[in-house]
C-alpha cells in the first residue's frame, strides 16, 4: 500500500501508486501524478500538474512543480514532467513551463541533483546528467545527455548545453557549450574535452581521437566557424563508430542561436 505520513497532505486530485512514499509534513497537489518506487521525502512540495515517474528519490524540502518565475506567466495550463530513477537531494526547485515555450520543464532519467539547483522554466535536462549543489539553470536552457554540470554554475536563459560536456565550479555560462566540451569560469573559456568522462563512458581510443581533433578545429587551428564545420565534416567515416559523434557536434552549431563559447 501506499505509505503515506499521517502528517502529509495528499490531495485527493492526486494520482500516486501503490508503493509511493511520501515523508512527513510533505505536501502533495493536486493534478500531481507519481509513479511506483518513488519516494517523496519530508516537507516536500510538489504541485500540479506535474508528472514523476518511477523510483525517484526526491529529498526533504525539496518544491516541484511551482509556477514560472515569468511575469509574463498568466496561470496557463503548463507542466514539469519528471523521468525514471532521478535523485534530487535538499531544497532543488524545479518550476513548470511557459506558453511561450513548448509549456513544459522536463527532465530525464538517471539524473544526479545535488542540493539547491534550480530548474526554471521550459528547462530540458536530459538523462544521465550530473548537476552539483548550486547550479542555476535559467529559463528555456537546454541540457544534453550525461552533461556535468559544476557546483555555483550559473547558466544564462536559452543556453544550450551539449551532451558530454562539463562545466567547472563557478562557470558563468553565457553561450552555448558544444558537446564533450570543457568549460570553466567567468568568462567562460573552453579548455579540452571531456575525456575522463568518455573514458568511462566506453568510448573506444578513436572515438577519443576523433573528439580530440573536432576539440582541435573549433579551438586550436584558429579557424574560423564555418570553417571548422567543415573540417569537422569532413571527419564523417574516419572512425568505426564515430559518425554519431560527428552529427552531434555539427547537429548542435547548426542548432545554436546564442554562438557557441569560443
Amino acid at each position: 500500500m501506499t505509505r503515506i505520513h499521517p502528517t502529509a497532505i495528499v490531495d485527493p486530485a492526486a494520482e500516486l501508486a501503490a508503493d509511493v512514499v511520501v515523508g512527513p509534513f510533505a505536501v502533495i497537489g493536486a493534478g500531481v501524478v507519481i509513479g511506483g518506487g518513488t519516494e517523496v521525502g519530508a516537507h516536500a512540495v510538489v504541485e500540479g500538474p506535474t508528472t514523476i515517474g518511477r523510483d525517484n528519490r526526491i529529498h526533504a524540502h525539496a518544491v516541484l512543480g511551482g509556477a514560472p518565475q515569468d511575469m509574463k506567466y498568466r496561470g496557463e495550463p503548463t507542466s514539469l514532467v519528471v523521468g525514471d530513477r532521478n535523485t534530487i537531494r535538499e531544497f532543488c526547485t524545479f518550476n513548470r513551463g511557459t506558453a511561450q515555450d513548448a509549456g513544459v520543464t522536463r527532465v530525464g532519467d538517471d539524473n544526479w541533483i545535488m542540493a539547491y539547483v534550480h530548474l526554471a522554466h521550459d528547462v530540458q535536462l536530459g538523462s544521465r546528467c550530473i548537476l552539483a549543489n548550486n547550479a542555476t539553470l535559467a529559463g528555456h536552457v537546454h541540457v544534453g545527455d550525461w552533461a556535468i554540470v559544476g557546483g555555483l554554475t550559473g547558466v544564462h536563459q536559452f543556453c544550450h548545453i551539449g551532451a558530454h560536456a562539463m562545466t567547472g565550479f563557478q562557470s558563468h555560462v553565457s553561450q552555448d557549450v558544444p558537446p564533450f566540451m570543457t568549460v570553466s569560469g567567468n568568462p567562460l573559456a573552453v579548455h579540452g574535452f571531456n575525456a575522463e568522462g568518455l573514458r568511462r563512458r566506453g568510448f573506444s581510443r578513436d572515438r577519443l581521437a576523433l573528439v580530440k581533433q573536432m576539440h582541435r578545429l573549433l579551438y586550436r587551428d584558429g579557424l574560423t566557424l564555418e570553417a571548422a564545420r567543415a573540417a569537422i565534416e569532413g571527419l564523417r567515416g574516419s572512425v568505426d563508430g564515430g559518425d554519431a559523434d560527428v552529427a552531434l557536434v555539427l547537429d548542435f552549431l547548426a542548432a545554436s542561436t546564442r554562438g557557441i563559447v569560443r
